[in-house]
């Protein structure tokens, strides 16, 4: 039997159905916490939850349906460029038989995060859309405190061993700026000397511009230098969560 004559007699009737969604663990950093996107749902099941953004993958990629629903509910326009600046990776899958209580729906889930993202609003199939401190997003829908979990501890091991902090940042940012990026997604004080010596002993991860700020800097201090994302892929040696030591006192 030819290709084409096997596929004439296939029946894809013959096996379980199963929808394949997407959803987006969006991070952003504002007023110094760091915030997940949330929307409330405008449909069952779950009407009224707040649950991550996402939908069902259409005739796309994967990372097609990611971006659009990221998209969708923080009003960038990819055509104009504005998710050039956003980071989008794929985190997990999630396929328990009932995470979804309509039909079998496995997920999979994608983490995003870019530095000062707008308001968000809501896309045709939500009642709202809403930045929230992460330590406040709780008792979502479906599985998504799990997926939600997940995401939080990739971005914080991330942060260890690659310059991923600098996709929270603008493109020029000083020390302090950088430091606040991990302070608020660790959510720990970092001691600002230790964490400086830090970053410009692992060979890669900033380089100077050779400018200063404004204005000046922590406490009033002199002008602060300006640092841009160096060509590091891997931090060696790696950036690790606090210790004792390295906490504030």
């Amino acid at each position: 039997m030819d290709e084409a004559s096997f596929l004439a007699g296939y029946d894809p009737g013959a096996y379980p159905s199963i929808a394949v969604t997407v959803d987006v663990v969006a991070l952003t950093i504002r007023e110094g916490k760091l915030c997940v996107l949330l929307v409330e749902r405008g449909a069952r099941p779950y009407a009224g939850q707040r649950a991550l953004p996402g939908g069902f993958v259409k005739r796309e990629t994967l990372d097609e349906a990611a971006r659009r629903e990221f998209a969708e509910e923080t009003g960038l326009n990819p055509g104009q460029g504005d998710l050039d600046r956003v980071h989008l990776e794929q985190l997990k899958s999630y396929g328990t038989p009932d995470r979804d209580p309509r039909m079998r729906v496995v997920s999979v889930a994608y983490l995003a995060f870019a530095p000062e993202l707008p308001e968000p609003t809501a896309g045709s199939d939500a009642a709202g859309a809403y930045w929230v401190p992460v330590d406040e997003a709780k008792d979502l829908a479906f599985d998504h405190d799990e997926i939600l979990a997940d995401g939080l501890e990739r971005a914080r091991s991330k942060l260890e061993y690659t310059p991923l902090a600098t996709a929270f940042t603008h493109p020029d940012f000083t020390i302090s700026e950088l430091r606040q990026v991990y302070a608020a997604v660790w959510g720990e004080e970092l001691h600002a000397g230790n964490f400086h010596r830090k970053v410009l002993s692992v060979p890669g991860f900033v380089e100077g511009t050779g400018e200063t700020t404004a204005r000046g800097g922590e406490r009033g201090g002199p002008r602060a230098k300006l640092y841009r994302a160096g060509d590091a892929r891997l931090l060696h040696p790696a950036l690790l969560r606090p210790t004792r030591e390295d906490r504030v006192r």
